[in-house]
């Protein structure tokens, strides 16, 4: 995938500049697994390859994924395979449940959502990150991409409350990851030279952020909700 190449190639603090939105999925994890006490329990939900796991050392992390939606990926390390709508736990099991840019890749987002509330504590929390302006990915396994509004809806319908929605940038960023995205159409020598062109405009953009105070242009949403005790 482009966007872990470049990862590889980048010095950190470019790498968090351009791709600002992976960057803001690692703050929120990262900000969750600081905050919960040592020892409980974690369940990442639609894992993939239990990138996140590392973050959780303290705690006692379990990765659940079907495995079906990168045929490159080392499934491997996952705790368990299961389907998200049928979760292999006893009710109320987890304090802290990830999500991350997994609910697009699921049929049945409403059924997903109901049986990770099952499986949540009273009190616990949930840590959803969803796409609203993003290309097909993982294809045939793409299935949805969400405004705050619908991803509001869908939490409240499962029973969660506190339901916070924060838009991983706005107008601007988006636009210059756009531009990135350009330079994947160009072949051979034709890629310097659009990379003359793209590059630029991809690095200044951001800058313009501030603009878009009302964000309805976004990458996508960092969503934190509970279960009410």
């Amino acid at each position: 995938m482009i966007y872990r190449k470049i990862q590889k190639l980048l010095p950190d603090a470019v790498r968090r500049y351009v791709l600002h939105f992976e960057s803001a999925i690692e703050n929120a994890i990262a900000a969750k697994a600081s905050s919960l006490p040592p020892g409980s329990r974690v369940l990442d939900a639609g894992a993939g390859e239990g990138i996140y796991a590392a973050a959780f050392a303290r705690h006692r992390y379990t990765g659940v994924d079907l495995a079906v939606g990168d045929k490159s990926w080392d499934y491997s390390r996952l705790d368990v395979l299961a389907d998200l709508v049928a979760l292999p736990f006893p009710d109320r099991t987890f304090d802290l449940q990830l999500n991350i840019v997994t609910l697009e890749h699921v049929p049945e987002p409403a059924r997903v959502l109901a049986e990770l509330s099952r499986v949540l504590k009273p009190g616990g929390e949930l840590l959803l990150i969803a796409p609203h302006e993003w290309e097909e990915h993982q294809q045939p396994h793409d299935y949805f991409r969400y405004t705050r509004y619908g991803l509001e809806y869908l939490l409240t319908k499962a029973g969660y409350v506190d339901i916070r929605l924060q838009p991983a940038g706005g107008f601007f960023r988006l636009l210059a990851r756009r531009f990135l995205n350009a330079l994947q159409f160009f072949p051979g020598p034709l890629f310097f030279v659009a990379a003359l062109i793209f590059v630029p405009a991809g690095l200044l953009l951001p800058l313009l952020d501030g603009l878009d105070r009302r964000k309805h242009f976004t990458l996508g949403y960092i969503c934190t909700a509970r279960k009410p005790c």
